[in-house]
């Protein structure tokens, strides 16, 4: 299953074919009863958030008029880094998982969203929803495990350009809007000739559009908007300092999710003929969570319930922490790691990890959290889960 664990080290090593298929069923049940009490207080909430979130940046951007006295400036941009928080995570990534699409809503829906990011819409929810949560944490064909510049595991060769995977981990936690629409575009497929090249031209002409148009926002018509009152210079700084908050915040929260110590990883061929309870079973292993408060939880876009959002990606974000008791409920009874903690916990453990493994095996174990083993026993999977659950 994971690259570096013997047999006697195998998580699931106590469970049977029946076993995992009987909690594929457990599991099937906790989403059809979220599915059918959906309603109006979960349509109330989504709207709520978006009402809350738009009066914010609004308010925030009406506070940066006045930004050349410094409270101002201050109060301006922590609302108008919030606002650009909750946009990203709490609404644009749930709805474009198609999380509210049952409202019937063509102003809250997966087909018309677009979100203040430099990626496309179009192109996020296909490397996003169709590839990384169809192959969670496999390592050649989920993109989003090291992003293509990481080495995240053991078993993956080692070469000295590893060793600046802290750096450049730092600089694309720094510009993660921008490093996102870099891979949205598969470049480094496209480099193997392993994209058409009409196609990656299409989409290269999608992102510039779109980055066009956020630079545009924030840096030219803004700061414009501000040049009557004296403030343009602060406004400028405010959004540069905001959309810098938001990256870091994202790239942390996403690092906490698929990074620490704990989480699982999978080879190729260990998917092969995977069944419903295995796939199942890979999101619960290849994910983590983060403790916090409900403030916390909304600021991660729900995605501190990691573990529920890649079981479940299309169910309301809202609902995570109603069935959160009832996963955990699972993992205990089938004697399963439920892998969580503090997000200065979860951030730690994600950062040890990139360091760690930045560097060659021998040295790298000095480091680990827990004996590693050589020998891999990789989990073996049946047939592959509908596409339509997984997206």
């Amino acid at each position: 299953m994971t690259a570096l664990q013997k047999k006697e080290h195998n998580p699931i090593a106590h469970l049977s074919d029946q076993d995992i298929e009987r909690l594929g069923v457990e599991l099937d049940a906790i989403r059809d009863q979220v599915i059918s009490t959906r309603g109006s207080s979960d349509a109330a909430y989504i709207r709520r958030v978006i009402k809350v979130q738009r009066g914010l940046e609004m308010g925030s951007r009406a506070v940066l008029l006045a930004s050349r006295w410094k409270p101002a400036f201050v109060v301006g941009t922590v609302g108008l880094s919030v606002s650009k928080i909750l946009e990203n995570m709490e609404i644009g990534h749930n709805v474009m998982h198609g999380q509210w699409d049952w409202m019937r809503d063509p102003k809250i829906h997966s087909t018309t969203w677009e979100w203040d990011n430099a990626s496309p819409a179009s192109l996020w929810k296909h490397s996003h929803n169709e590839l990384h949560h169809t192959y969670t944490n496999v390592l050649g064909r989920d993109n989003d495990l090291g992003y293509g510049i990481m080495r995240v595991d053991e078993d993956q060769r080692w070469s000295p350009f590893y060793l600046g995977q802290p750096v450049w981990n730092f600089v694309n936690a720094c510009f993660f809007e921008y490093g996102i629409a870099a891979y949205d575009l598969e470049i480094g497929k496209y480099f193997k000739g392993k994209k058409n090249k009409e196609i990656f031209q299409r989409d290269l002409k999608k992102v510039g559009v779109k980055i066009r148009q956020q630079m545009t926002k924030d840096y030219v018509v803004h700061p414009l908007l501000a040049a009557p009152t004296g403030s343009w210079k602060q406004t400028l700084l405010a959004n540069y300092l905001s959309n810098l908050t938001r990256n870091l915040w994202t790239h942390s929260v996403i690092m906490c999710g698929h990074f620490p110590e704990g989480v699982e990883t999978f080879t190729r061929k260990s998917i092969d003929g995977e069944t419903r309870g295995e796939w199942y079973l890979r999101q619960m292993l290849g994910s983590a969570n983060i403790n916090g408060s409900r403030a916390m939880h909304i600021a991660t876009g729900n995605l501190s319930y990691q573990i529920e959002h890649h079981l479940f990606p299309d169910l309301p974000s809202n609902r995570y922490q109603e069935i959160a008791p009832q996963i955990r409920d699972i993992f205990n009874r089938y004697g399963l790691t439920y892998t969580s903690g503090s997000l200065p916990r979860q951030v730690g453990s994600a950062w040890m990890k990139v360091i760690r493994l930045s560097l060659p095996n021998h040295l790298a174990a000095k480091f680990a959290p827990r004996p590693r083993k050589a020998a891999p026993v990789p989990l073996r999977f049946k047939t592959a889960a509908p596409k339509a659950d997984a997206a």
